[in-house]
């Protein structure tokens, strides 16, 4: 959904799924190098083993990040109030994750403001023909409107050294 049609959104309106690619080895120590979580039960398996579990599992703020993504294909991330999940099952290695999002409830401004729309949203994690591995809320704002400013980086300079 693109910005021209976000005015048109009613409690119902679902975001086009976000099908990331499947959980691999690879992807989990990458995303434990980007993140420094290098607890073993996602990226050994002998210690997920000891652990109880059958092999490795995906860190829950990978599922978290994919949600991340479906909302700010949707949103530019300056309108992003809220985003908040729950972790109900683990995800293990080879998982096929299915990412959505539904508008549950659409605000107007509050009586006498001229702030912004915004709509509520439930999210979703689940493993392709498996099971709900995720589970949140968003909260994004639908127009323009008073907001906080977006947030700039600092221009960050790096010498170099005196030769």
């Amino acid at each position: 959904m693109n910005v021209t049609t976000r005015t048109a959104v009613t409690v119902g309106t679902e975001l086009p799924e976000l099908a990331p690619p499947p959980v691999t080895r690879a992807m989990l120590a990458l995303y434990a190098g980007a993140s420094g979580d290098h607890n073993p039960i996602h990226i050994d398996s002998d210690a997920a083993v000891a652990a109880g579990l059958d092999d490795v599992i995906a860190h829950g703020m990978l599922s978290m990040a994919f949600l991340g993504r479906l909302l700010t294909d949707w949103v530019p991330l300056a309108r992003l109030v809220s985003f908040r999940v729950t972790f109900r099952a683990p995800t293990p290695v080879h998982a096929r994750l299915r990412c959505t999002a539904r508008v549950t409830a659409v605000d107007a401004p509050a009586a006498g403001t001229d702030g912004p729309r915004t709509a509520r949203l439930a999210l979703g994690v689940r493993i392709e023909d498996g099971p709900v591995t995720v589970r949140g809320e968003a909260v994004v704002r639908l127009d323009d409107g008073p907001g906080p400013a977006p947030v700039r980086r600092p221009d960050v300079r790096h010498p170099l050294p005196d030769s």
